[in-house]
């Protein structure tokens, strides 16, 4: 069954809490937030701070995306909070192997997340280390953001290779993910569609879920 994540960056801002309480009630699988750091990518976010509040009320698993410049200063930190899953850039972090350890001797989900100008082989010499990979379909650091092709591809090599190595991978696609190009994300070989102003962005949070997960 495909997971939906819904990207707390398009949301209400003001009204935080009451936002996520409307999405677990609208059936998202997962709450995914981007942290941002204005180095890494051209925005900024919210910090640690914010990231264990929304742990302590939310009730499905909460998905942590490090867009920052510094990952592993992040990582223990939220280990220790039992965030679910945790994915910091291949374009980021040196020691990927040393970071992945980490976070699954805290009991983390451990991923790598690439940039679509990134190739999808860069990482396949970790993919057997790994539980999942966020594969960006669009260039990070903005919501709403049209989405980027070549994703497919992407999808489609990395999961042949996963199938080899570690049948168990989850593949995470985020950025511009909406009902059209959903169902053909999922044929690819997509196990979490990540969609943030797709859901945020509507009237009906319940509807927009289902609709993304309509084949």
């Amino acid at each position: 069954m495909i997971k939906i994540a819904p990207s707390l960056l398009s949301a209400d801002f003001i009204r935080l809490e009451e936002e996520i309480n409307k999405i677990q009630d609208a059936g998202a699988d997962i709450l995914h937030l981007d942290v941002m750091d204005g180095h890494f990518v051209p925005n900024l976010t919210f910090g640690l701070p914010i990231i264990k509040q929304i742990k302590d009320f939310t009730k499905i698993p909460i998905d942590v995306h490090l867009m920052v410049s510094n990952p592993a200063t992040y990582l223990q930190t939220l280990g220790n909070w039992n965030i679910d899953y945790v994915s910091f850039h291949q374009e980021a972090e040196i020691h990927i192997h040393r970071q992945i350890k980490v976070l699954q001797d805290l009991g983390v989900k451990a991923g790598i997340a690439i940039n679509p100008a990134t190739p999808i082989e860069s990482i396949f010499p970790v993919v057997a280390d790994l539980d999942f990979v966020l594969i960006m379909s669009v260039n990070p650091g903005f919501g709403g953001q049209n989405f980027i092709p070549n994703v497919y591809d992407k999808i489609e090599k990395l999961r042949k290779l996963a199938d080899q190595v570690n049948p168990d991978l989850e593949i995470e696609i985020d950025g511009g993910v909406n009902n059209i190009n959903a169902p053909k994300l999922i044929s690819k070989g997509s196990d979490i569609l990540v969609a943030g102003s797709y859901v945020f962005n509507s009237d009906n949070y319940k509807n927009q879920i289902q609709s993304l997960r309509s084949r």
